[in-house]
């Protein structure tokens, strides 16, 4: 008989599936979009010659072929991560300093230290948030070694790759009612802000008429000034909490683009961890 290596990435995605019962969850679990997990486990099931999954309702549920599998798919991975830690755990005489958005720190990041705590237990990671100038300027100066933050930076310099792109739509308190035909309030952060100028752009451009109900300086002060029911806001889906609220698609609200979460390095200088972090959290 002749056999076939199976693909650790794809094992990984169907322990996921497997254990969130949802390919959308999934997804955000192993950082690819929910139509890459689907061919993930189409390819898998076409290597093995079997059904994994059957639908009930909304969920995923594992087949008597998946149920079979699952054990031998945690052991491997399980095997796989603890022969990567063994092989390329090293003492660390630095941290590394890592730049985020305001964004990234409150979604991407703290799943990307649980990994980065699995993998490089002895790593220390210093973790800097700030606006997209500051954040810029100090990768440029070598004071932090990668940032993690939203929309692309032309510039040669730097190294990027895209972490995430995520849906945005319109975030409101759950107390929140719509006014048809009152200018929109908006929830903003001042100043330079991807979501400032695509909530105003996306209302100009559709003719709604819209007003500044409440601005601040950081991310906590948006949560609560739409917890408050203030007004509404750009946002990714990462930021929906159990109090907060997708505005209802009959509110005629204009439709908004995706936005990508990007990490970036100096691709002249890049310290040995700082590299293996990048390794670690960069899509496969």
């Amino acid at each position: 008989m002749s056999f076939r290596n199976l693909d650790i990435g794809l094992l990984r995605t169907f322990v996921a599936v497997a254990e969130k019962e949802n390919f959308a969850v999934a997804a955000e679990q192993v950082f690819r979009t929910q139509a890459a997990v689907s061919q993930q486990m189409q390819k898998l099931e076409t290597a093995l010659d079997c059904v994994l999954f059957e639908r009930v309702g909304r969920s995923k549920r594992l087949t008597t072929a998946g149920t079979r599998l699952l054990d031998y798919a945690r052991r491997i991975v399980g095997l796989n991560d603890e022969a990567y830690r063994a092989m390329t755990q090293r003492a660390f005489d630095e941290p590394v300093k890592v730049g985020a958005c305001a964004d990234a720190v409150d979604s991407l990041i703290p799943e990307y230290l649980k990994m980065c705590a699995e993998v490089f237990p002895g790593l220390r990671v210093d973790i800097q948030v700030g606006r997209r100038r500051w954040l810029t300027s100090s990768l440029r100066r070598g004071e932090i070694d990668l940032v993690v933050m939203l929309d692309p930076v032309p510039n040669p310099e730097f190294d990027q790759v895209v972490l995430r792109t995520s849906p945005v739509t319109w975030i409101a308190g759950a107390r929140y009612h719509h006014q048809p035909g009152a200018p929109v309030p908006l929830v903003l952060i001042e100043g330079a802000c991807p979501f400032h100028s695509m909530a105003i752009k996306s209302l100009s451009d559709a003719n709604i008429p819209w007003r500044v109900a409440f601005q601040t300086s950081t991310l906590a002060g948006i949560r609560a000034a739409l917890r408050a029911g203030m007004g509404v806001t750009p946002r990714t889906v990462e930021m929906l909490a159990p109090d907060l609220k997708v505005l209802d698609p009959h509110a005629g609200m204009p439709a908004l683009p995706t936005i990508s979460y990007r990490l970036y390095a100096r691709t002249d200088k890049l310290s040995e961890s700082a590299l293996g972090i990048s390794r670690l959290i960069s899509p496969r």
